[in-house]
């Protein structure tokens, strides 16, 4: 069995290529899907990917995580700003997160500029679209080749 990478969704997210598309494009989230399990099957990784718009399943999906989840990918939305129960959920499981969003939050609304997510991922990538999920597999894999790799190592 192939390790799993779960890439989260927040609000809204659902609506892609007719909310708003001239700020997050015409692209789909089922567009970012398919590309996402593409770059995945290239880098030897499942994909498991979701979107919710209630915040308290975006938090079980977070709990439920197993022993063949290697990371998290997690585009909370408006949850970014507002939720202190997706990243006590993200430390309580323990694994490498990395936090995404389609537009440049800080060109945006000063309130964006704030993230709950933030203190708990090893990165953040914004502002770059659907491609900024393709981005965040790659780092993902070296993330967890890099644990993998410490783990593994006698001598740690």
């Amino acid at each position: 069995m192939s390790a799993t990478i779960l890439i989260l969704n927040g609000p809204n997210l659902n609506l892609l290529g007719r909310r708003e598309p001239a700020l997050y494009g015409r692209e789909t989230l089922e567009d970012i899907a398919a590309a996402c399990r593409a770059r995945g099957e290239t880098l030897g990784f499942a994909i498991d990917f979701r979107q919710s718009n209630l915040e308290g399943e975006l938090v079980e999906w977070i709990q439920a995580t197993h022993t063949d989840v290697r990371g998290i990918i997690l585009n909370a939305a408006a949850y970014t700003h507002t939720s202190v129960a997706i990243p006590d959920a993200l430390r309580a499981v323990g694994l490498p997160v990395i936090e995404v969003h389609l537009s440049n939050v800080f060109a945006r609304e000063p309130f964006r500029h704030h993230s709950y997510v933030s203190p708990v991922a090893a990165g953040v990538i914004a502002g770059l679209g659907g491609q900024g999920y393709v981005l965040a597999l790659d780092a993902m894999a070296r993330l967890v080749e890099t644990e993998a790799a410490r783990t593994s190592d006698p001598q740690t």
